[in-house]
């Protein structure tokens, strides 16, 4: 049976005031097949692929430590004639994003992920805008359905041509959850006018801070210091803060970024309590420890 409205992931998330920041998977590649579905839990192996490709484009996601997605529109309905697909690296330093129409779904295994990682292209035009990537896959967790469709309705119908329904992104707790292509950025507990705000800021260079998991660039770690800085110095402005270095000794990451005319550094301290298991998602069988990521030092160099 599955859990009442009241005792989804999401909801428990939002009762023990667990902090969204810092919580973005850390992945650079990304590969957007678009699919209409169904998906099943794993969009990968239970979707109806062509025979034999799921289980590809799974091997290829380890091999290249890419995030590999199944999309479609809000409608459910093929975008146009073939296949529509997206290649997108979140560099910090130049975040890119191709795409093209395939014959066939099997075609994406042409596309060289690995030139693609390293600086060179996947064989696709350059695609020049920004991706609204709302997780809804409700068969993998339920809350990514009930929170995320309303959050794909809205933004559909305010940004239709950036905006597209996707498999599992990652932290189900934090449903509705967004991804803004090329640049990584993860936004958690959307609502319909939250959506929208964040993607008008979006679209005129701004980060929402209350909303923002942080940058699939960079690790948990020192996602938590970027926006604990954002935050201190106000700095919205998609590129007011860069990485400049970063090292970690155990569970402390040091991290430096240029902003405000200054360098700043940031030191995090990551907490994995056994006090603060809980369930993680809606189908979790048992209790997981929430990391924390505690700043305890901020300093100007």
């Amino acid at each position: 049976m599955s859990p009442s409205p009241a005792t989804r992931c999401a909801a428990a998330s939002l009762l023990r005031d667990e902090p969204v920041g810092g919580t973005a998977t850390h992945v650079r590649t990304w590969l957007l097949l678009e699919h209409v579905g169904p998906w099943g839990q794993d969009a990968l192996r239970d979707a109806r692929l062509p025979d034999g490709l799921g289980a590809a484009l799974e091997q290829r996601a380890r091999d290249l430590r890419a995030k590999i997605l199944l999309v479609r529109r809000f409608a459910s309905v093929p975008d146009g004639d073939g296949v529509r697909v997206f290649a997108a690296h979140t560099d910090p330093a130049g975040p890119r994003l191709e795409s093209g129409v395939l014959g066939d779904e099997r075609e994406v295994l042409d596309l060289d992920l690995e030139a693609f990682r390293r600086g060179g292209t996947t064989g696709l035009p350059a695609y020049d805008g920004s991706l609204f990537c709302v997780c809804t896959n409700g068969r993998h967790d339920a809350c990514c359905a009930e929170r995320g469709r309303p959050v794909a309705r809205a933004l559909d119908r305010a940004h239709p041509q950036e905006t597209w329904e996707v498999s599992h992104v990652g932290g189900d707790r934090f449903a509705a959850n967004m991804v803004v292509l090329p640049h990584g950025l993860y936004y958690g507990r959307l609502d319909p006018a939250s959506a929208i705000a964040v993607a008008g800021s979006h679209l005129n260079g701004e980060l929402d801070l209350d909303h923002l998991r942080g940058g699939s660039a960079h690790p948990m770690a020192v996602q938590a210091a970027e926006l604990h800085l954002r935050r201190t110095l106000g700095a919205t402005r998609l590129d007011a803060v860069a990485l400049t270095a970063r090292s970690t000794d155990g569970a402390r990451t040091t991290a430096r970024f240029a902003a405000a005319g200054g360098t700043y550094e940031v030191v995090v301290e990551t907490v994995r309590d056994p006090a603060s298991a809980a369930r993680l998602t809606c189908k979790a069988q048992r209790d997981n420890p929430v990391p924390r990521h505690e700043v305890v030092g901020l300093t100007r160099t």
